[in-house]
């Protein structure tokens, strides 16, 4: 193995690492040297791949949104709006609920370089966003959702589905999963009536 795709091995395997210590126990947990040590490579060696913890926690979060992005995209094929945004939704719950830390994480906690509405979503900058923008788009096209601001539509629907999630985690929602993901179809499916034709 050349010296370039030793060091790209490298700094795959410790974002890698840094993304399973965050999803199994909190961005707290993931340290320099924690990462270090499960990598099996001393802790300067993670230096040469990221300046400093907040950088390496910014590829844990891209790693992490590629990781999200990539399950949506397979939603792009669906036949219409309807069966495309319950999809969506449901590969959000799944990720979310699959991996709360992560998704904490990347969502809700405070990030300097996390992308931000309404410039970075209106350029398409964001790998979740993106998709269901697409299927809104989708939706108003094939007449299903009245002509709006496409970026604003899927701002409401997916606000209340993170917002959900959020009660969820924080004990206020006592139901169990299925039961809660049942309430969070009924709640967006409420939510979209309000945006027909």
């Amino acid at each position: 193995m050349s010296e370039r795709a030793t060091r790209e091995s490298n700094a795959g395997r410790i974002v890698e690492v840094a993304l399973s210590i965050l999803s199994e126990e909190g961005a707290d947990a993931v340290t320099m040297r924690r990462v270090a040590a499960d990598v099996g490579v001393t802790p300067m060696a993670i230096y040469k791949h990221h300046a400093n913890r907040e950088a390496l926690l910014k590829a844990v979060a891209d790693a992490g949104f590629r990781r999200m992005a990539a399950t949506r995209s397979e939603r792009s094929g669906a036949a219409g709006f309807a069966e495309r945004i319950g999809g969506l939704l449901d590969d959000f719950l799944d990720f979310a609920l699959g991996a709360p830390h992560l998704y904490s994480f990347m969502i809700t906690e405070r990030r300097e370089q996390a992308r931000r509405f309404p410039e970075d979503f209106r350029e398409r900058a964001s790998p979740t966003f993106t998709p269901v923008v697409r299927a809104v788009e989708d939706g108003m096209r094939e007449g299903y959702l009245r002509d709006d601001d496409p970026f604003e539509v899927t701002i409401a629907i997916t606000a209340q589905a993170q917002g959900l999630v959020q009660l969820y985690f924080g004990g206020r929602i006592d139901l169990s999963e299925s039961a809660f993901r049942d309430l969070c179809r009924r709640t967006m499916w409420r939510t979209i009536g309000g945006l027909r034709q």
